[in-house]
């Protein structure tokens, strides 16, 4: 009956969204069908309206971002979140949750790609919005700590295996030094790149950009979130609990593809998104799901001109 279901949903999709192409609508297909069997909820979410539901994940960080998050959160909006589950140093995401167990020390990218439990739960060119809530970061972890003479900017950067294949989407420093000697003279820069032991893996190896020190000699302007943390480590409960108290506290970001960008785009304000390549482009999750994270302004920039384009427009 399952595979009788989704068969007949990915037609649907197909005779719907004549504007998507090729392997999208298997994605699309996965969404409908986990919006599907949201109906066997009707009841406890609805009229019972007591603890019940139980989330764990331990998939791409983008993913729990952008449905997991929002969706624990939504339950505890409606009293029915019970406990979540998830990976080492995601205590502080999960801030409402009634308990939360960091169950899992690796990421599996495959690991929820037939779950279903999730109404939204991978990508699509339409979301379903009434079990998704915004998390609010922002005003739990805003704090005095962070502050400087000049309001902050976050680099988010990443240099890692994508699809199998050597990085796509990071910021070179070529394109780092143009960035840095346009914006810091009003911003404060904090540069973020977390080595692998700052965070949890999943399919995607980190490889080196050599970036950090070239960035102490040539511009010791920028603060390097990695140097930053090791000052604060005894005040912070992870390098995740130390990310979202500095985020808290900016409001401009240029950020890269994935998790990187996810994160950043829970803070209001504006960012700077560069994506050459990504399923985001061809459903433009970009315009949809991104911004309504937290209300902040989106740019997607899609090449190397274009970001120092709109880095030089908007900020």
């Amino acid at each position: 009956m399952k595979r009788i279901v989704l068969r007949l949903l990915r037609l649907y999709s197909i005779l719907k969204n004549r504007q998507v192409s090729g392997d999208n609508h298997y994605f699309i297909r996965d969404n409908y069908y986990a919006r599907l069997l949201q109906t066997k909820y009707v009841v406890k979410d609805t009229v019972v309206k007591t603890p019940y539901k139980v989330i764990e994940y331990h998939g791409e960080f983008q993913q729990e971002l952008l449905f997991v998050l929002p969706f624990a959160y939504w339950h505890h909006l409606n009293g029915t979140l019970l406990r979540t589950a998830s990976c080492t140093n995601t205590r502080e995401l999960y801030f409402f949750s009634p308990s939360h167990q960091e169950k899992f020390a690796e990421r599996e990218w495959e690991s929820n790609d037939e779950s279903y439990e999730i109404p939204n739960m991978t990508h699509c060119n339409s979301f379903d919005y009434r079990k998704w809530a915004p998390v609010p970061l922002k005003a739990t972890y805003q704090n005095e700590v962070f502050v400087y003479e000049k309001p902050i900017l976050v680099i988010a950067n990443k240099f890692n295996i994508e699809w199998g294949q050597p990085p796509i989407n990071y910021f070179s420093i070529e394109v780092l030094d143009t960035l840095i000697a346009t914006l810091s003279g009003k911003y404060q820069i904090l540069y973020n790149r977390p080595s692998a032991s700052s965070i949890v893996l999943d399919n995607s190896e980190i490889l080196e950009l050599n970036e950090h020190d070239w960035l102490r000699k040539q511009h010791p302007e920028v603060l390097l979130m990695e140097d930053l943390y090791q000052e604060h480590r005894a005040s912070v409960n992870s390098f995740n609990h130390f990310q979202l108290l500095v985020y808290a506290n900016a409001s401009a970001f240029i950020s890269v593809h994935g998790g990187t960008a996810t994160l950043a785009s829970y803070f209001g304000g504006k960012n700077i998104i560069f994506s050459k390549r990504g399923v985001e482009h061809a459903l433009q999750e970009f315009t949809t799901i991104f911004p309504k994270l937290s209300g902040a302004t989106i740019y997607h920039a899609k090449t190397e001109a274009e970001l120092l384009a709109y880095a030089e427009q908007h900020y």
